[in-house]
């Protein structure tokens, strides 16, 4: 199972990125988050987000090959507490005419892709990283779900469109990697 759907893990992610942050970014223990302010949760004494992301990013050139292997033997992402997440975007991820791997990523660091950034930077240039929720859709931000971000479907149709378009990005690299 993907790192994005197991919730205990999401929430020690979301507790090793918030503590030692700065007395402003902290909150009393005990402390109520209310019901309105969503998309922030109360994790230990400290208050997180969550998103999900439209990521675009370019292989970096002479990193094909590296990268090919990270993804085939399971190291990519490596060391990182977003687990097997790395393996799954690729997995999902789509080639576009331009070249550049387009994919959806949850992340509940304060800053976007903070955890996830130093392993994508390895091998990729980071075109874009974007928010990527239909807020009208997400069962997190309008309250009827804590933590759905790790199950929701706020960005299905954006996910669908992108499995519709270019081709599979894993693929691609594998036939590039075959024939160089």
């Amino acid at each position: 199972m993907d790192s994005n759907h197991d919730k205990s893990l999401q929430r020690a992610l979301c507790y090793r990125y918030t503590t030692g942050h700065t007395a402003g970014n902290r909150i009393a223990p005990g402390t109520e988050v209310p019901s309105q302010k969503t998309g922030v949760y109360l994790v230990g004494s400290a208050m997180v987000e969550m998103m999900r992301y439209l990521v675009k990013a370019r292989v970096k050139a002479g990193k094909e090959q590296a990268l090919l292997q990270a993804i085939r033997d399971g190291s990519l992402g490596r060391g990182s507490v977003a687990g097997d997440e790395y393996l799954w975007n690729m997995q999902q991820a789509r080639m576009a005419h331009d070249g550049t791997a387009h994919w959806v990523e949850v992340c509940f660091c304060r800053t976007p892709l903070e955890e996830e950034r130093p392993y994508w930077e390895e091998y990729f240039d980071l075109v874009s990283v974007k928010d990527a929720h239909a807020r009208r859709n997400c069962r997190d931000l309008n309250g009827t779900e804590p933590w759905a971000c790790s199950e929701c479907d706020c960005t299905r149709r954006l996910e669908e469109k992108l499995q519709r378009s270019g081709e599979s990005f894993l693929t691609r690299l594998k036939l590039d990697g075959n024939s160089g």
